[in-house]
């Protein structure tokens, strides 16, 4: 069994760290203008120009039983869908607001046709569930908000009241975690300090988080809860960051139940023109970065406004595909390797290792010529293939098996003899069977 412990959460992520691997959805009305889902704020868009992406928003090529079989296929296990979003449009019926999915042209409860569909897939359902809400009447304006630089901004926050809109945010959390069935993610976001203009940034006590948590576990306690809130929960999420060691707690230094969010390109929601799309090799290796050091990955897609995961987030999808489908047990399960077997470790490589212990998987990032050395391994491995078609790879023990001089050896030393050619694999994996 693996020796590393994480910190103790209040919600279950047993399931969570065998599974590893999500998709992220951000979807929502910033589909229409499809220039970043921040789009209302960095154009301090006025609420009548925003209004027409609501008046017309009809996605009526939506099918998340396909957006489910892609994440399926892509090897995710679970999903998290954006509820609500900054802009504060809903994509449930909600009886708190007339600003949901249900009164525009759509006319469906999209949410619930997410979570029929990928229930019936067998994936986990998360919820992202937005703190910030530019439409709600009572949210003041801050350094977020898409009103921040009107000349009368201070005054329009006469009369706001935050814990109305606190309430207001309990009210939808009871709807979320009521009318679905079970719910196994609630991920909010999120907390932010202030700026010179506007001093007076948002946490715990604006959000009122210790009622707002207590009614989400009051309802589901299993439930996994991301730490952005302002008070620690389950999930440490770092964004648009690789993290290069297993993330610790600040004060105790233990290790915790992480997850990095990460987008297939530099925008959340859909963004026609957005170009810095990453590479097959790319998103393969943060899969494998993440796992190596105890995280869990969740990548995200931005449907368009019709509905569909267009053709780049599709070919994206399709690179987890291909290299999951025949080396996700290297990631389902595992963990960091154990910290007598890290210091082996070759150039340009990674580990992970099985929960149980029993099998080590070298992901081999630079194809060497021949040889892997792995000091300190020698009679720890009775057993070595590659991963993706399970052909044998030879081991030899104490030195290299081989005519010259130079030649590497010591006692612990463990030889792995590869193939000249680099395997037709992003990443190819080496299992290795340990005694």
């Amino acid at each position: 069994m693996s020796s590393y412990k994480t910190r103790k959460t209040p919600g279950d992520t047993t399931w969570f760290t065998q599974d590893r691997f999500g998709m992220f959805i951000h979807w929502g009305l910033y589909a229409l203008p499809a220039r970043h889902e921040w789009v209302k704020s960095l154009e301090r868009m006025s609420e009548e120009k925003y209004q027409q992406y609501f008046n017309i928003f009809n996605p009526d090529l939506y099918d998340p039983h396909d957006w489910a079989a892609q994440a399926k296929a892509a090897g995710m296990k679970y999903a998290v869908l954006t509820t609500k979003h900054h802009d504060g449009f809903c994509l449930f019926d909600s009886k708190h607001t007339e600003y949901k999915s249900t009164n525009t042209p759509a006319k469906r409860d999209l949410v619930k046709e997410y979570v029929d569909a990928f229930r019936a897939a067998g994936l986990k359902v998360g919820f992202y569930y937005s703190l910030i809400d530019w439409n709600h009447p009572h949210f003041t304006i801050d350094r977020m908000h898409p009103r921040q630089d009107d000349e009368d901004a201070i005054k329009q926050n006469e009369g706001r009241d935050l814990t109305i809109y606190a309430q207001y945010m309990r009210d939808q959390v009871t709807e979320l975690l009521t009318n679905y069935g079970k719910i196994d993610i609630l991920w909010f976001d999120f907390s932010y300090d202030g700026s010179e203009k506007w001093p007076q940034g948002k946490d715990k006590d604006d959000w009122e988080s210790e009622k707002l948590i207590k009614t989400a576990r009051d309802i589901q306690p299993h439930i996994i809860i991301d730490n952005r809130t302002g008070l620690e929960q389950d999930l440490w999420t770092p964004e648009q960051f690789q993290p290069a060691e297993w993330v610790r707690h600040e004060e105790s230094g233990e290790y915790v139940t992480w997850e990095a969010c990460q987008t297939f390109s530099g925008s959340w929601g859909y963004h026609r023109d957005e170009q810095t799309w990453k590479s097959p090799e790319m998103l393969v290796k943060m899969l494998i970065n993440t796992v190596s050091v105890g995280g869990n990955l969740l990548m995200n897609v931005g449907p368009t406004a019709r509905g569909y995961l267009d053709n780049r987030a599709q070919y994206a999808l399709a690179a987890y595909s291909e290299w999951m489908k025949y080396n996700s047990r290297s990631i389902y399960g595992c963990t960091m390797a154990e910290p007598d077997i890290l210091p082996s470790l070759p150039q340009d490589c990674r580990y992970t290792q099985s929960e149980d212990g029993k099998r080590l998987y070298l992901y081999v990032y630079t194809w060497p010529f021949e040889y892997l050395l792995l000091p300190g391994m020698a009679g720890k491995v009775k057993y070595a293939q590659l991963l993706h078609d399970g052909s044998e790879v030879r081991i030899e023990e104490g030195k290299l098996n081989h005519f010259g001089v130079g030649l590497p050896e010591g006692e612990g030393l463990l030889v792995v003899r590869l193939p000249i050619i680099k395997p037709d694999v992003i990443v190819p994996v080496i299992e290795l069977f340990l005694e």
